[in-house]
């Protein structure tokens, strides 16, 4: 929009520009009878005239509104393409648990702006919400799966596939003992209301629900990294308190090294069969020290193969990095969320915790098979960073997402059937013909 404004304002301008110079006469004006050089001058100090003007016009016209720069880092992706139950019969992705995307899109509309296009990851859009999902009857079977087939509500001729996926859920009770490493950025780009106050507001709810048997750890890293707050028994609520209190934004951000810090710690204070997670909390705007993007992985890789897991917390608008924080959290087998409002703060740390720390099925993958028989095309709704290949299914080495505990997962195929008017590619002629049923759903095991 802006940039149409401004062609019609440039054009509007050159178009009176134009009619300045030709020195046009309004058509009331009766021809003139003064001698040719009389007439020649005053036509030349009216164009200057009229030049003036428009220039005192242009210069003093308030300018376009502006839409704020935002420094904020997404990873490109694209949507799902269509595809072609004949020639490609089997869907392949990770299960993803995260719902940063929600929360933060909700910041950019709070703000009154649109959000960046990769921003937008839809699964994490329709995982934000609680559908109440039949829960396993026990927990032999960590989760339960049910499909549900309707029409499509943007297009009447296609049908909308639906995976419901519920973890089982434990009572507060019941949870295994935590020990939780805070990694705290309070580097200079923390130092805004949205940041590292309200995650000092959302650690202290935290605190509120842990117990004699969990252990809180604070590091915080800057230029340069520390540890805070040694690991500290759950009942010991006024040291914590304290300590979260204490903190303060300032310098620049040597993530790296807060990483390894918070690992070390996390393993000196390990508690075998219980939850032992790194949780990072930042804007993502590592800027000295390992700041490589692929390093950065790495490190997280190798951290989790100690049996800690990463969750990460976003905060902050202008310098956040997205794609840093939700692939940190993928590589390290935990999960991503975005903060943007205490109540935001209380839904992940508080009422969500067992979700967010206890992990109950462990590199999650879901294979969907469609018989082009009965359908013709599928496109996968959202998922797109998280597709893998056919055989990586059945390879373990290959790392795929976490369900926590009371964890549910969405995901949506729009299909078209083979005598659907929602077809969009030409079926081959020569195809054998399939027998249903219409799809079949493939689990580890």
């Amino acid at each position: 929009m802006r940039k149409v404004l401004g062609i019609i304002a440039s054009a509007a301008f050159t178009t009176a520009l134009l009619a300045a110079c030709t020195g046009g006469a309004r058509q009331d004006e009766s021809p003139r009878s003064d001698p040719p050089e009389t007439y020649a001058a005053e036509t030349h100090a009216m164009q200057r005239a009229r030049l003036a003007a428009l220039e005192v016009a242009a210069f003093s016209a308030p300018p376009l509104p502006q839409e704020p720069l935002s420094a904020d880092v997404y990873a490109p992706f694209d949507d799902n393409g269509v595809r072609l139950a004949a020639t490609d019969p089997v869907s392949t992705f990770s299960i993803d648990v995260d719902t940063g995307s929600y929360a933060n899109v909700r910041r950019w509309l709070n703000q009154g702006r649109l959000p960046p296009e990769d921003a937008v990851r839809v699964e994490e859009m329709i995982n934000y919400f609680d559908y109440a999902y039949a829960r396993p009857r026990d927990r032999g079977r960590p989760f339960s799966v049910s499909t549900t087939l309707s029409r499509a509500p943007w297009n009447a001729d296609a049908h909308l596939l639906r995976l419901a996926i519920q973890g089982y859920d434990i009572d507060a009770r019941e949870r295994p003992p935590a020990n939780l490493v805070f990694l705290v950025d309070v580097s200079g780009s923390m130092d805004a209301p949205d940041k590292l106050p309200l995650l000092k507001r959302g650690l202290a709810l935290l605190v509120d629900r842990m117990t004699a048997n969990d252990r809180l750890s604070l590091v915080v890293y800057a230029g340069a990294s520390g540890i805070v707050l040694e690991p500290t028994p759950g009942d010991r609520k006024a040291e914590m308190r304290a300590a979260i209190e204490a903190l303060q934004p300032g310098g620049m951000t040597n993530g790296a090294s807060g990483i390894r810090l918070a690992y070390e710690l996390a393993r000196q204070a390990f508690i075998e069969d219980g939850i032992n997670r790194v949780i990072l909390a930042t804007d993502g705007d590592f800027n000295v020290g390992t700041v490589n993007f692929e390093e950065l992985i790495d490190l997280v890789e190798r951290g989790r193969e100690s049996g800690v897991a990463l969750t990460t917390l976003g905060f902050g608008s202008g310098n956040y990095n997205d794609r840093l924080m939700e692939q940190l959290a993928d590589k390290g087998n935990g999960n991503h969320a975005y903060i943007d409002t205490l109540n935001e703060a209380r839904k992940v740390l508080v009422e969500e915790m067992s979700s967010t720390l206890l992990t109950i099925a462990a590199d999650v993958k879901a294979q969907i098979e469609f018989n082009p028989a009965v359908v013709a095309e599928y496109r996968l709704i959202g998922y797109e960073n998280r597709l893998l290949a056919r055989e990586d299914f059945n390879n373990d080495k290959v790392d795929a997402g976490d369900i926590g505990a009371g964890h549910s997962v969405t995901v949506l195929y729009e299909i078209a059937l083979t005598d659907s008017a929602a077809r969009r590619v030409d079926a081959l002629r020569y195809q054998p013909a399939a027998t249903p049923p219409a799809c079949r759903m493939n689990s580890p095991g």
